[in-house]
This record gives structure tokens, sequence and C-alpha cells, in this order.
């Protein structure tokens, strides 16, 4: 069962980033507020908010790791793209 979620995570990687870390901020947020003495839609409306926020971290992160694919692809094509010297 472990080796079908480590090859799911690695075929999705950003879904299994976000399910961790939701996880991860809503035990958080758990701990945190468990003596606040919110409602049951507060509840709610928390751990919502805190899943998309999550989301939206390993979104953001996604752009930096997309920029360097981008640029190892860029400078890939330029060495294809320059003459080889003849000697």
């Amino acid at each position: 069962m472990l080796l079908k979620i480590r090859g799911w995570a690695s075929q999705h990687p950003k879904l299994a980033a976000w399910i961790a870390l939701a996880i991860g901020m809503v035990i958080v947020l758990v701990i945190a507020a468990r003596d606040v003495g919110l409602l049951w839609n507060q509840w709610l409306f928390l751990i919502l908010a805190t899943i998309g926020l999550a989301g939206l971290c390993v979104w953001i992160i996604g752009w930096e790791s997309n920029g360097d694919e981008e640029e190892a692809e860029g400078a890939e094509k330029k060495d294809a793209a320059k003459p080889k010297a003849n000697g």
C-alpha cells in the first residue's frame, strides 16, 4: 500500500504536496484554536480556508520550480543551436 501511495505521489507531486501541507496546517490550526470556543460552522470555514491556503502555497512554490525548468530547457536549446567547432 505504501508503494501505491509513493507511486501516486510521484505522478502527482503538486497534489501530494497540497494534501500533506493541508493536513499539517489543519493539525496546527486545531491545536492552536482548540480552546477558543468556535462554533462548528466557524471550524468548517477555518479548515476550508486553511486547505485553500495550503493549495495557494503549493501553487506559488510551483512558480519557482517551473521557472527553473524553463531556464534549463532554454539553456539546452542554446547549447544545441551552437555550431560545434571542428577540431
